[in-house]
């Protein structure tokens, strides 16, 4: 009886707040669950909540139970349940963990060591059928480096010098062992076109096919042409009892790409290759999210008008020739602007402890403030069909928590506590661990 006068009070309070039917059925559920023996629960009282898809809540209260966020509002509609521990945010932000949309975190651990480096197969132009999973590194010392400045999840993608490098994982940077912390091994298909993917002769040798845009766009054609064959082939046997079929996995592991099951993010930096690489794409019927675009300045309209979203990971990277001073830096802010979901990431290992940065180097050159913070956060976790899960403090999703003492874009601000799914994480890395070695 208790706990249904409670849940009866806390409605009340809450529609007087103004909350919709949905998220007062999902409060009283929660509510209920919260009463239950055997949950790990976690009241976060008295910060400022930023809940990035419902404004922001000062002096509120949020509640992680069983790995999940179970309530959230202001301390007069929220009661902290009874058994509960208690974490006191006065004078602190809380805001859900962040979200990288690109890095290659765990693929390689020393730069100077081959050895070391799982990036990417380069035997080949065309390799779909390469995994990141098969070589995610889970101890890799740089996941608590990013884990102590706010960053809970990530996409890790093979590097970019193939023109078909593999398929991405989703990771959540925390678990006991490798399977734990991959949260979905084939996300997305990494495919890139520039330059960099040109098998381009060194000294008096042969060039290799392809050595020219031209031959980056006839072999990734011919493959998705070929694709297309291997899975009507591979239908026809299927209904032709006693039929054999070898399976190709290079082609296999196209099908889902082909059939827009899954998006093809497609890293393009230059203007001029935007859009024979976009026309490909839309032949195929291709699920596209855009990467890079680091130096399209003057086709901004044309990438509004394929009503895709984008992921930049070169905030850092120095304008070209011809271009001002701060055309990279306002390029999040001007696609934003435009209509374009946009996340921003690092693109590297050793720079995602910095992702809270980039976003606020985004702000100070013209993004909206909100814009920058989804970008971090929920804006990826929707590009990937993970946006009922991660990237908000809603009830229902997964527990991503992070306490700071400040502005979370700000480079002053200290991050105090991490939850990755309602667990708190440890703060320690291979620095602190070094520093109190030898500061004896």
């Amino acid at each position: 009886m208790k706990v249904q006068r409670f849940a009866q009070q806390c409605v009340a309070a809450m529609i007087c707040c103004g909350m919709s039917l949905p998220m007062l059925q999902a409060q009283e559920k929660a509510t209920k669950a919260n009463q239950s023996e055997g949950l790990n629960v976690v009241a976060i009282t008295g910060g400022k909540l930023l809940t990035v898809t419902h404004g922001v809540i000062e002096n509120g209260v949020l509640v992680l139970s069983d790995g999940k966020i179970t309530a959230i509002g202001t301390a007069k509609s929220i009661q902290v349940p009874k058994g509960a521990t208690v974490v006191d945010a006065k004078g602190r932000t809380v805001y859900p963990g962040l979200f990288d949309a690109e890095t290659n975190l765990g693929l390689i651990e020393i730069g100077s060591n081959v050895l070391t480096s799982d990036l990417v197969e380069d035997s080949d132009e065309i390799m779909p059928h390469m995994h990141v999973y098969d070589a995610f590194h889970a101890e890799t010392t740089h996941i608590p480096i990013a884990r102590v400045n706010g960053v809970t999840m990530a996409i890790v993608a093979p590097g970019s010098k193939d023109l078909i490098s593999g398929q991405d994982s989703l990771i959540q940077l925390d678990g006991k062992d490798r399977d734990e912390m991959i949260v979905s091994k084939d996300i997305a298909l990494a495919v890139n076109f520039g330059a960099e993917q040109r098998r381009v002769a060194q000294g008096a040798g042969v060039p290799k096919y392809p050595s020219t845009r031209m031959g980056l766009i006839s072999q990734l054609r011919q493959t998705l042409l070929d694709a297309q064959d291997y899975k009507n082939r591979k239908n026809a046997a299927g209904q032709k009892e006693g039929a054999a079929f070898k399976v190709d996995l290079k082609y296999e592991a196209l099908i889902p790409y082909l059939s827009g099951e899954r998006p093809v993010v497609i890293g393009v930096r230059e203007a001029y290759e935007l859009e024979p690489i976009m026309a490909v794409a839309e032949e195929f019927h291709l699920k596209v999210i855009l990467n890079h675009v680091t130096h399209m300045d003057d086709v901004l309209d044309k990438i509004a008008s394929y009503h895709v979203p984008v992921i930049f990971s070169s905030i850092w990277e120095l304008p070209e020739v011809g271009e001002r001073y701060d055309a990279v830096y306002a390029m999040p802010g001007r696609l934003a602007n435009l209509g374009v979901k946009v996340a921003i990431a690092t693109d590297s290992y050793e720079k995602d402890r910095n992702l809270p940065y980039a976003a606020g180097y985004a702000v100070a050159y013209g993004m909206p403030y909100e814009e920058a913070l989804k970008a971090i956060t929920l804006n990826p976790a929707e590009m990937f069909g993970m946006g009922d899960r991660y990237g908000s403090l809603d009830v229902g999703k997964v527990a991503n928590v992070v306490i700071a003492n400040g502005d979370p874009l700000d480079v002053r601000t200290s991050v105090e506590k991490v939850y990755i799914r309602g667990k708190l994480i440890d703060m320690s890395t291979r620095q602190t661990e070094l520093r109190d070695a030898y500061s004896k």
